[in-house]
This record gives structure tokens, sequence and C-alpha cells, in this order.
């Protein structure tokens, strides 16, 4: 089994709502850097979604919120594969929110695919993507999904 990808990060006063908490978008913010920086950290940054004409798109987002973050805190926010398609067009991640005190903060599950920049339309993404998914942690629940291309 690979490591788990995960990054740190601290709370601050942009990320907090008027209730002095990690705002509920500031979650999907940070869910999303560290896919970005997984990407990055395998060899696929942001400028070669963009040289390809492609990208993530997230279909579904859900948060189960279990404990408050506040300002000036610090999180690690992981990546864990939770499902995928045998030709790898649909994906669903689940991302942890820890607390330094090991507590569980958040868990975040999305659902995706990949959009053609030129047609709109989800593909099929290229092998290196693939093979990027198929290194990622699985959840202990991991399970096949349909494929997000219609026949």
């Amino acid at each position: 089994m690979s490591e788990i990808f995960e990054k740190t990060f601290h709370v601050g006063w942009a990320d907090v709502d008027l209730n002095g908490h990690l705002r509920n978008t500031a979650y999907i913010d940070l869910a999303v850097d560290v896919r970005l920086f997984y990407f990055e950290a395998n060899g696929f940054p942001v400028s070669e979604f963009n040289r390809q004409r492609f990208g993530p798109v997230m279909m579904r987002d859900e948060i189960d919120y279990r404990r408050e973050v506040q300002l000036l805190e610090t999180i690690r926010v992981n990546l864990l594969l939770d499902g995928v398609s045998q030709d790898v067009s649909r994906f669903r991640l689940r991302q942890d929110i820890v607390k330094s005190d090991g507590s569980l903060a958040a868990k975040l599950v999305s659902t995706g695919g990949w959009l053609s920049f030129d047609t709109r339309k989800l593909i099929v993404p290229p092998p290196q993507v693939a093979e990027m998914w198929s290194n990622l942690t699985r959840t202990e629940d991991f399970e096949e999904l349909p494929s997000s291309i219609k026949s």
C-alpha cells in the first residue's frame, strides 16, 4: 500500500466565517489545493492540464463536519481514492481534514470526471493520469464506479 498523500495548512483570517471557525467553502478550497499538489508532485502541474486541454470537473461534494476548526489552527488534509471507473473517466475522492490533536474535523467526499476544454464533454484521461490515480491509497470501502462515457 502506498503512503497517504497529505498537506499541512494553517487556518488564516480569510478562511474563517462570522462564527470564528473554518468557513464551509474553505474546506472545499483546501481539498482542491491538495488535489492540485498531488498532481504537481507526480509530474502533472496545472500547466499540463492547460497544455493538454482538459481538467477535472466535480459533480458532487459532500462534507461531514465533526469538529470546529479555529483561526490559526494547524490542520492536515489528505487525499484518498474512494472509487474509480475501469476507464478512469469517473472518480470519487475522500479527503479527511484532521486537527493537530489527531481528531477528525471533517470528511469530504467528491465525485468527478475529466472535462475536455474543447468539446466541453467528459473524456477518458491520458494514461499518466490513470497511473497517478492507481498510485493513490484506496479507502477501505473503495468501489468500482460506472464510466462517465456514454456509448
